[in-house]
């Protein structure tokens, strides 16, 4: 290892230390764009990231604010951001394979996870992190965005996602942090993730080629032979297991497909109707308003006025109370309006839920659904792999 090296390793330490944005939160623009690469990278430079399924979050606590959510349509969101995020990460021209994963999926280059904090329609927010095979976290963030009724309508002409500014965002980070890694962390990085997966595949053969610390961070020890054919035999099968995780993302790309539309006009409408819905509530409390004050001054006139001002007044008191007291019932009119239109929303949430029910999908001839059982089929996929190599180099083992 090179003083050089040496150098440019503990200076790009220093950069990311100083700008990984640990802990921090983004109020994002609706007019970020997403930033791409001025200049075409050499394949060798290119570093594949794997994108886990969100974590769904949970529902807000506020009867209100979780009027027609559920935790249906979060669960089918946390597959749906994803795709997303990686649509956007390809145009960039900075990454390799850019692929959606189960959560727990071992052999990433770069692994980025992510949380939905807040869902509604209205606003999003995403915690996100990203880090390298070596186990160096690159930033954690949470990003905001909020959006209104009218940009749908313009998302909706021109077929682009209304939040795509919160997903440009996320890519620039992930692309800034990219660029801090001098050519040979890149290639350090690849060596361990590559590891990390023949490690895990066969733990005996390959566990001493590579050393984790107790904060979790990992480092070659040593290489294996260029000739190894142990070594050649797991690189084949990490190439199936790309493969797998490919149809995988076919399957991930089908669903949202199927998504898209019944989504854009759930959020839309859901949009709407909160609109409605708090106009509503404003026009009912100012009636309430209105009429409680006019009956208030209908008494004291009759309290603080005098025997004529009482005499003259009379029809004109009677017009306030009888108006005060239509003023409020119109105003509870409109609080039942309010209710109908929370209704209308707990509806459309229910309908969104049961047309994004899991797909159910065929993969190595077992039938399961996309949600829910992707991870346990990926899992079984995994041992199936182990059971692959050790049956071809004859070695035993514990499966699992």
């Amino acid at each position: 290892m090179t003083l050089r090296y040496l150098l440019s390793s503990t200076l790009v330490l220093i950069l990311l230390a100083g700008c990984s944005s640990l802990g921090t939160h983004q109020n994002v623009n609706n007019d970020e764009q997403v930033q791409k690469s001025a200049t075409e990278i050499p394949e060798d430079q290119l570093l594949d990231v794997w994108i886990e399924l969100f974590e769904p979050g949970a529902l807000p606590d506020d009867q209100e604010e979780a009027s027609g959510l559920s935790k249906e349509i979060r669960e089918a969101e946390a597959r749906y951001m994803p795709l997303q995020l990686r649509d956007t990460m390809e145009k960039t021209g900075y990454w390799g394979a850019v692929r959606v994963v189960p959560q727990g999926t071992e052999g990433a280059e770069v692994l980025v996870r992510g949380r939905i904090v807040v869902s509604d329609g209205e606003n999003l927010e995403l915690a996100i992190t990203a880090q390298d095979a070596s186990g160096r976290e690159w930033f954690s963030s949470t990003y905001e965005a909020e959006v209104s009724v009218e940009a749908y309508r313009s998302a909706g002409q021109s077929g682009e996602e209304v939040f795509q500014a919160l997903y440009n965002a996320i890519a620039n980070d992930l692309a800034a942090h990219r660029a801090m890694l001098a050519a040979e962390d890149i290639v350090t990085v690849r060596r361990i993730a590559a590891l990390r997966f023949a490690a895990d595949l066969a733990p005996d053969a390959f566990a001493s080629y590579i050393q984790r610390s107790e904060d979790d961070r990992f480092a070659v020890t040593r290489l294996p032979a260029l000739d190894d054919p142990m070594y050649r035999r797991v690189n084949t099968i990490r190439e199936r297991d790309f493969l797998l995780i490919d149809t995988l993302n076919g399957h991930f790309d089908n669903f949202y497909q199927e998504m898209q539309d019944p989504y854009e006009q759930w959020r839309q409408t859901r949009g709407e109707e909160l609109t409605a819905m708090r106009e509503i509530q404003r026009q009912a409390r100012n009636r309430k308003l209105m009429g409680a004050a006019a009956i208030l001054g209908a008494i004291a006139m009759e309290v603080l006025g005098s025997n004529s001002t009482r005499a003259s007044t009379g029809s004109l008191r009677n017009v306030m109370i009888v108006g005060g007291a239509y003023a409020i019932k119109t105003g509870f009119d409109k609080d039942s309006e309010t209710t109908i239109h929370r209704e209308a929303i707990e509806e459309l949430g229910e309908s969104f839920s049961s047309e994004t029910r899991p797909l159910v999908v065929e993969v190595e001839g077992d039938t399961h659904e996309l949600t829910g059982s992707a991870e346990v089929q990926y899992n079984k996929w995994r041992a199936l792999l182990k059971s692959i190599y050790l049956s071809e180099t004859g070695l035993t083992g514990t499966e699992d």
